[in-house]
């Protein structure tokens, strides 16, 4: 793919899909920094990386605060310019409409809004300064085919896409591209865990065959009549963060399964 020498900041990736993208750019040859908020668990990914071959370190830090997000941006650009920046850190709860206070919201956007910008903002100068660059949003469906649940947590991947879009335009002739990668409902352990825990109370089955197809067509309806998982949507990033993909400009890539049912 045409990137290695290069360098990557994949925010939460000390685990699940953040932990996949940054296994994948290292295959291809980048530096990767591993970020997360626990340094044994962004250490153990790192330590993976390199024993497979790859470069890789590490930057901890809280990104939902000014203090934190400017740690790990030192600490990321310590090793030399970010070329790549993957803004996939966030959290999501179940909470629904009654449950979610304003306060909720203004974290929300907090850990999932504003600590890519915080990351922008420290990152994409240098960017600038050397004449190329990827930032990649990690959205998701949920941004454009909302549902009543998770109010603020919808809102702030439609947030994330839309900043995507803003900073491609401030961008233009730069060298520099600005994308979003929507992934559908992701397997991840914690997500596997908790169907397990939830099958029985929903009647979805006995196997994790059929508890996955029963939680997929109950939650996530999509062609593909499964959960994705990590593995499948990290290749998508490593397109758009690659040469292959100059051309491409505020764009969202879906890797879905066709969950979300529209045309474009």
């Amino acid at each position: 793919m045409k990137l290695t020498g290069k360098r990557a900041l994949v925010t939460g990736s000390s685990a699940g899909l953040g932990q996949a993208i940054a296994e994948a750019l290292a295959r291809e040859g980048v530096t990767v920094v591993v970020h997360g908020r626990n340094e044994a668990r962004a250490g153990a990914v790192a330590d993976r990386i390199v024993a497979e071959g790859g470069r890789a370190e590490v930057a901890v830090g809280d990104l939902s605060t000014d203090q934190g997000a400017g740690a790990v941006a030192d600490e990321a650009l310590s090793g030399g310019t970010i070329d790549i920046l993957v803004n996939n850190a966030g959290a999501y709860d179940q909470l629904g409409w009654t449950e979610a206070t304003p306060e909720v919201w203004a974290d929300t956007y907090q850990t999932n809004v504003l600590s890519g910008v915080r990351m922008i903002r420290s990152l994409v100068p240098r960017m600038r300064a050397s004449g190329w660059g990827r930032v990649i949003q990690i959205g998701g469906g949920l941004a454009v085919q909302p549902k009543s649940a998770q109010p603020h947590y919808n809102a702030s991947l439609a947030a994330r896409h839309n900043l995507a879009v803003s900073l491609a335009r401030e961008l233009k002739g730069s060298g520099i591209t600005s994308n979003t990668v929507a992934p559908g409902a992701i397997l991840t352990e914690a997500v596997r865990d908790l169907l397990w825990q939830i099958a029985p109370a929903h009647g979805w089955g006995d196997t994790w065959e059929e508890i996955e197809r029963a939680a997929a067509e109950s939650w996530v309806p999509n062609d593909a009549g499964r959960f994705g998982r990590p593995e499948e949507i990290a290749p998508a990033v490593v397109y758009l963060a690659s040469p292959l993909a100059d051309y491409i400009s505020g764009a969202m890539l879906r890797v879905d399964g066709g969950t979300v049912r529209c045309v474009g």
